[in-house]
C-alpha cells in the first residue's frame, strides 16, 4: 500500500499490524495533515457479517469523541488498481495519527512509581468509563494499545476487537444482527492480557476489560504480567488458575491499596471484580490523595510504630506496643488528624524497611518511632517524628523520667505532634484523653500486659489477660478500660473453654460497670454487646454494638464481634456486612476475611468465599514472617488453603498448630474444622470430641451448627450426639 492513494489519502508508511488489519501514516491530501489509516484485511471485508460489524463499531467509537480515544475521523471505500489484476476494493477507518511511546515501551522492568502509575491510569480509566457508558467493550486492552503522547496524552488505540452491547435503557444497537456479534466459542484478544471468560470463549461484557486493565496494572507495578508460561497454552491455563504473586513482595514502596485494587480486578469470576469502571477510579482517587501526602480535606497523616526495647534485659515488649498503642487511641481522637490502625503499624515492628518505604507503603505523611529504656522506676522515652517525603526529622525528644510520668510524656509526645502539623485538640477529644488516662501508673503497667496476653488469643493468654486487668481494677477502680479487659477475656473463656455460669455473670458484670465508668468508650460498648450476646440478648447486644460503632466507626472489635454474634444467629446477610467492614477497618487482618469467607460458604457463594480466602492467606502469610509461632494464623491458614486446594501446605500449617497447642480448646476445634474439610471424619470428630466447644456455651454451640466445614459430619452418628449432648446443658 506504501506509495498509493487511497481517495485523498496519500499512504507513506505502515505502522504496525492488528488482527483486523494493518495500519499506515497516510497524508490527507485536502487538508494537508498526516492520519493514520486502518485498512482492514481482504479476507474480513470479504464476510458481509464481518464488514456490518466493523462498519458499526466503527461508528459507534467516533461517536465517543474523548481525549483518551483516538479519534475517527472518517469510515471509508475506494477500489485501488492493481497492475497484475483487477482493481479491488479496500476498506479502511481515518483516524489521527497519534504520536508519542506506547505503554509496553514505558513499562520499564522494575514496574512504574506509584506517581506514574496514577498519572496513567487515571485518564485511561476515564476513557474506559465513556466507552462501556455507550455500551461498548474493547476486549484488547493491552500496553501496546495505550498510547502516552509526546504532550503527556493518554490514548486508547485499537478499537478493532470492540464489541457492542445493546443497552437496557437506551435501546442502542438494539437492531445490529446477532449473526455480527463475535459467536460464542471464539477466542479473541492477546492471551496473556485476556480475562478467564475470554479465554474460555465464553460471553464477554464490560469486565472482561476490568480484569485486563488488572493485568496491565500489575505490570505497570512489577514489570512483569501476572500470568506467565512458556506457551500459550501455559499462560492461558495460568489465567484461570493461578493467584499472581503478591505486589507487596515485589515493590514493598509501592501502596498496599494499589496490591487490593488490582487483586480485585484480577478476580477469575466476572462478578467479583469492580462491576464498573468508575469504582477502580474511586479507589484510585484515595490512592492518590495518600501518594501525594496528604488527603483531600487538607489533612495530615500519622502512623506510630511499636517502640524499640531499649531495656538491658529486653524484657519491655508490652510496655513498648502498649504506648503506641496508647499514643495511636490519643491521636485518633483529633478531628484533624488522619492515624493508621494499630495492625497496619504494627505490622513493621521490627522491619529494617527505609522509615520513608513504611510511609509510603502505610499511606501517611509521617511516622513515629520511638525507644523505651525502663530499669526500675525509671524511664527513658525517645522519640521523633519523621517526614515521608524526604525522611527528614519534623521533631524529636528525650523523656529521662520517674515511671510516674509515663501518662504525661504521652501527654506531651501528643501535643507536640498536634504542634509539629499545627492542628489543635477539639475540646471532645482532650475530654476523652482525660478520661483514658488511669490513676496509677503501675495499675496502667498490668493493663498492658494484658492487653499483650489478651492478643494471644487462647486460653492461656486469656487467663493470664484476666488477672492482669484485675490487678489494674485493684489499683484503680475507675479504669474503665481494664473493666472492659476483664469482660472480653472472660467472655471468650465462657465461648471457648469454660461456660461456667461465673463467667458469664463476671463478664456481664464487668462490661456494665466498663459503659457506667465510661459511656463515651467505644471498647466498652462493645464489650458490652458481646457479653450480652452471649446470654442470648441479641437484640440489646446489637444496639451496644451499634453504639460502639457509632462513638469509633474503626474499632475492629465492634464490627468483627458484632459479626461473630450475627452469624451465630443465622443472620448470615448481615454477617458479612460487619465482616466486611471489618476488614476494611483493619485491612491487615487475617480472622476477620476467614470468616466472611465461612459465611459467604453458608449462604453457598462459593466464589466470594474463594476471593477473601485468597487475600487471607495472604495476610497469614505475611503475619507468620514475624510470628511463626501464632496457632490461630496456622490453623486458620489451613482452611484457608485446603479450600484454594493447596494440602500439602494446609497439612504442614495444621499440623504445626496442633504441636504448639495440642490441649487448647479452640485449637482443637478449628483443626477439626480442617479435617472435616480434608475428608478425614474421624480425625475431625475426635478433635471435635476433645474440645470443649462441642458442650460448650449456647453461643459456640449455634456457632457449630452454623459452621459449613461440618457439613461433612452432618449425618455422622459422633456428630450427632455431639449437639444432642450440647444443647441438653
Amino acid at each position: 500500500m506504501i506509495g498509493k492513494t487511497l481517495t485523498h489519502y496519500k499512504v507513506l508508511d505502515e505502522i504496525g499490524e492488528g488482527g483486523m488489519g494493518a495500519v499506515y501514516v497516510a497524508e490527507d491530501l485536502n487538508l494537508g495533515r498526516k492520519v493514520a489509516l486502518k485498512i482492514l484485511r481482504e479476507e474480513m471485508a470479504a464476510n458481509p457479517n464481518r464488514l456490518e460489524r466493523f462498519r458499526r463499531e466503527a461508528q459507534a467509537v467516533a461517536a465517543l469523541n474523548h481525549p483518551n480515544i483516538v479519534t475517527i475521523h472518517s469510515i471509508e471505500t475506494c477500489v485501488v488498481e492493481e497492475a497484475s489484476q483487477e482493481g479491488r476494493t479496500v476498506h479502511f477507518i481515518c483516524m489521527e495519527l497519534v504520536q508519542g511511546k506506547g505503554l509496553d515501551q514505558l513499562i520499564t522492568g522494575d514496574g512504574l512509581s506509584a506517581e506514574k502509575m496514577l498519572e496513567i491510569t487515571q485518564p485511561l480509566i476515564r476513557a474506559l468509563m465513556a466507552a462501556h457508558e455507550r455500551g461498548i467493550t474493547h476486549r484488547d486492552l493491552k500496553p501496546a494499545n495505550i498510547m502516552v503522547t509526546d504532550e503527556g496524552t493518554v490514548k486508547i488505540l485499537d478499537f478493532g476487537l470492540a464489541k457492542l452491547h445493546a443497552s437496557p435503557d437506551s435501546g442502542e444497537y438494539d437492531d445490529l444482527p446477532t449473526q455480527t456479534l463475535t459467536q460464542i466459542g471464539a477466542v479473541v484478544g492477546t492471551i496473556p492480557y485476556m480475562s478467564p471468560e475470554q479465554v474460555q470463549g465464553k460471553p464477554v461484557d464490560h469486565r472482561t476489560d476490568i480484569f485486563s486493565l488488572g493485568v496491565i496494572l500489575y505490570e505497570m507495578a512489577t514489570g512483569h504480567r501476572p500470568f506467565g508460561g512458556e506457551t500459550s497454552a501455559d499462560v492461558a491455563s495460568a489465567i484461570l488458575r493461578d493467584a499472581p504473586e503478591s505486589i507487596s513482595d515485589t515493590r514493598p514502596d509501592m501502596p498496599d491499596q494499589f496490591g487490593r485494587v488490582i487483586a480485585r480486578c484480577l478476580e477469575k469470576e466476572p462478578e467479583l471484580r469492580y462491576q464498573a469502571a468508575g469504582d477502580i477510579q474511586t479507589a484510585l482517587a484515595k490512592i492518590g490523595e495518600k501518594v501525594e501526602g496528604k488527603q483531600t480535606d487538607g489533612k495530615p497523616s500519622v502512623a506510630v510504630l511499636p517502640f524499640l526495647d531499649m531495656s538491658p534485659e529486653k524484657d519491655q515488649d508490652y510496655f513498648c506496643e502498649g504506648l503506641a498503642e496508647e499514643l495511636i487511641n490519643s491521636l485518633v481522637s483529633i478531628e484533624d488528624l488522619q492515624v493508621a490502625s494499630r495492625t497496619s503499624a504494627f505490622r513493621f515492628k521490627g522491619s529494617q524497611q527505609d522509615i520513608r518505604e513504611i510511609g509510603r507503603r502505610l499511606g501517611v505523611s509521617t511516622v513515629l518511632e520511638g525507644s523505651v529504656r525502663k530499669a526500675g522506676n525509671q524511664v527513658r522515652i525517645a522519640v521523633q517524628l519523621v517526614n515521608v517525603e524526604d525522611g527528614y526529622h519534623l521533631w524529636s525528644d528525650r523523656y529521662d523520667r520517674e515511671l510516674k510520668d509515663v501518662f504525661a510524656i504521652q501527654d506531651e509526645i501528643a501535643q507536640n505532634i498536634v504542634e509539629a502539623f499545627q492542628v489543635t485538640l477539639t475540646p471532645k477529644a482532650e475530654k476523652k484523653a482525660e478520661k483514658a488516662a488511669p490513676e496509677d501508673v503501675q495499675a496502667y503497667d498490668y493493663y498492658l500486659k494484658g492487653r499483650k496476653f489478651f492478643y494471644e488469643f487462647r486460653a492461656k493468654g486469656f487467663e493470664l489477660a484476666r488477672q492482669m486487668f484485675s490487678r489494674a481494677i485493684v489499683l484503680d477502680n475507675n479504669y474503665a478500660r481494664a473493666y472492659a479487659g476483664v469482660a472480653d477475656c472472660c467472655s471468650m473463656l465462657y465461648s471457648y473453654y469454660n461456660s461456667s455460669e461465673e463467667n458469664l455473670q463476671e463478664a456481664d458484670t464487668a462490661s456494665r460497670k466498663a459503659v457506667e465508668l465510661d459511656p463515651d468508650n467505644a471498647e466498652a460498648y462493645a464489650s458490652r454487646g458481646l457479653a450480652l450476646s452471649l446470654s442470648g440478648k441479641f437484640d440489646e447486644a446489637g444496639e451496644k454494638f451499634e453504639k460502639a460503632i457509632e462513638l469509633n466507626p474503626k474499632l475492629y472489635e465492634a464490627h468483627y464481634f458484632y459479626a461473630r454474634a450475627l452469624f451465630g444467629q443465622g443472620k448470615h446477610d448481615e454477617a458479612v456486612e460487619e465482616f466486611q467492614l471489618a476488614c476494611e477497618v483493619n485491612p491487615e487482618d487475617y480472622q476477620a476475611p476467614f470468616f466472611l469467607a465461612q459465611t459467604y460458604l453458608s449462604l453457598g457463594k462459593r466464589a466470594y468465599a474463594a476471593a477473601n480466602l485468597r487475600q487471607a492467606v495472604e495476610a497469614v502469610r505475611k503475619h507468620l514472617a514475624f510470628h511463626a509461632d501464632d496457632a490461630r494464623a496456622l490453623y486458620l491458614g489451613a482452611g484457608g488453603l485446603v479450600e484454594l486446594g493447596d494440602l500439602e501446605i494446609a497439612q504442614e500449617w495444621v499440623s504445626k498448630a496442633l504441636e504448639i497447642d495440642p490441649d487448647d480448646s479452640l485449637v482443637l476445634y478449628n483443626v477439626a474444622c480442617v479435617f472435616a474439610q480434608l475428608g478425614d471424619n474421624d480425625e475431625a470428630l475426635d478433635c471435635l470430641e476433645r474440645s470443649t466447644l462441642s458442650v460448650g456455651s449456647s453461643e459456640a454451640v449455634n456457632w457449630m451448627k452454623n459452621d459449613p466445614y461440618f457439613d461433612p459430619l452432618r449425618e455422622h452418628p459422633r456428630y450427632k450426639a455431639l449437639i444432642e449432648s450440647a444443647e441438653a446443658r
